[in-house]
């Protein structure tokens, strides 16, 4: 047995100084790092978001490895080749499905440059792609770290109180379950008031709720009567919970009076609480500068962007345009909101293509051009706007994520080898179709599209798949 033993030491000995020799000449010849191995990146971009109507998951960090590898630098990578892509686009373009009014456009990310274009500043309806623009302007006037407060403040007589909204959609009701990104709680908006209210031997308070901070009507210029009652959208009030639905997991019905109601629901977490809160509740106005007693925040804005893009969240693009539109210094409404994203895209260099009626695209009025979604979206890859960064990691991706991760895109045989290699945001209206996102070519080179079509048959999405996939494969 013992000179077995030694058989089988001498015998392993020998192929692991085989194995250490071969290791060696391929770390010489293959300039092979073993830091590689080991060396770890940490996530430095915002986190995507759930799929709507899924399971909230454990959130995935998407947009630091995945824009990381992203060339956007001049030079690094050929651009396609403008006669075969040109050739490929054309062809798809005279498909039927898209119908007579058609626009599209393929920009080179980072210097700009026109690669493909079809009717690109011609206005169209865009569909839900008009929260592309939402977002870049929320992102780029507030900035990505902003976040949306609920607060409690003092009312005018001693044991009155005023729930101030702040503009958050998302703002948790008592029935809703935790999700991503983490919602504001009007819970612990509830037990941080009364733990104040009981260091001031105040047990007792009549409530009155203060929604001005939105301003106009609810419900845009556009807007079909059917979006209310399908639980597409709840009408627009700066105090919501659960983005107006009467059970957060539900889509429908939506509540008719949004502050009301979240008020209502504040009142008895009161008074599980231990706060009485009289039963008359009521709409007021908090005073300038009165004592705050409690406040919960959102989320940054960069999750809520993310949230928005990938969701495809009507209530949340929303409340964004007016948001936009207060610090821009316009009302707080939908027509203020329109006039402050127009400003904002100007800032940016983005002079024209733009009308807008509403902020998440319902709105059957507004019209925007190709090339402007496409100049939007590059901007948000430029190393020189890493606040606008969010707007590519909340992009759906296809066959994955969001509005493209459905199980219907980016599945026929021209699309599907492109599944994961595009990511994009998609616009859906009767007679509309939109797709306007980013990808890389073959050879590694980051660029931006936007294909647009709203005078279309039946649906033209399999078409839209296919043209963003000849730009992936390009």
């Amino acid at each position: 047995m013992a000179r077995r033993d030694r058989w089988v030491m001498l015998a392993t000995l020998v192929v692991l100084q085989a194995l250490t020799i071969v290791t060696g000449v391929y770390v010489v010849t293959t300039d092979f790092s073993l830091g590689a191995l080991t060396r770890q990146t940490s996530p430095t971009e915002p986190t995507a978001s759930p799929q709507e109507g899924s399971p909230p998951p454990v959130p995935v960090v998407t947009a630091g490895p995945v824009l990381a590898q992203l060339s956007a630098k001049s030079g690094d990578g050929p651009l396609p080749t403008k006669g075969t892509l040109t050739r490929q686009l054309t062809s798809a373009l005279g498909d039927k499905a898209l119908g007579d009014r058609v626009g599209a456009v393929v920009f080179d990310a980072t210097t700009g440059e026109q690669v493909f274009a079809s009717n690109a500043d011609t206005l169209i309806t865009p569909a839900s792609t008009t929260k592309v623009v939402t977002c870049v302007a929320a992102l780029a006037s507030l900035g990505p770290d902003t976040r949306l407060s609920t607060r409690v403040v003092q009312g005018a007589k001693p044991g009155a109180i005023v729930l101030v909204g702040g503009g958050d959609p998302l703002l948790a009701g008592p029935s809703a379950k935790p999700s991503y990104p983490k919602q504001a709680s009007l819970a612990t908006l509830a037990a941080r008031t009364a733990a104040t209210l009981k260091s001031q031997n105040i047990k007792k308070v009549t409530l009155t709720y203060d929604s001005s901070l939105f301003t106009g009507t609810p419900i845009a210029s556009g807007w079909k009567p059917n979006y209310i009652p399908d639980g597409e959208v709840a009408p627009v009030y700066a105090l919501t919970m659960d983005e107006g639905r009467q059970n957060p997991r539900n889509r429908a019905p939506r509540v008719t009076d949004p502050p009301a109601y979240a008020a209502s629901a504040f009142a008895r977490l009161l008074g599980r609480q231990g706060i009485s809160v009289s039963k008359s509740v009521r709409a007021g106005k908090a005073a300038a500068g009165a004592p705050e007693l409690g406040k919960v925040d959102s989320a940054p804005l960069y999750s809520l962007v993310e949230h928005t893009l990938t969701r495809s969240d009507n209530d949340m693009a929303e409340a964004l345009l007016r948001h936009v539109a207060i610090k821009e210094g316009q009302p707080g409404s939908f027509a203020g909101g329109a006039k402050a994203v127009t400003a904002v895209l100007q800032r940016l260099g983005i002079t024209q293509g733009v009308s807008l009626s509403d902020g998440s695209g319902l709105s059957i009025r507004n019209r925007i051009a190709p090339s402007t979604l496409a100049k939007a979206i590059a901007l948000s890859g430029a190393a020189s706007r890493p606040d606008l960064h969010a707007i590519a990691s909340g992009m759906p991706i296809a066959g994955f994520s969001g509005t493209l991760g459905n199980g219907r895109r980016f599945t026929s045989g021209d699309s599907k080898g492109e599944v994961g290699l595009v990511r994009a945001k998609t616009g859906t209206l009767n007679h509309v179709n939109t797709l306007a996102g980013l990808a890389t070519t073959k050879d590694g080179r980051l660029v931006t599209f936007a294909f647009m079509a709203d005078q279309v048959p039946i649906n033209a999405e399999p078409v839209l798949d296919r043209l963003a996939a000849i730009v992936a494969r390009s």
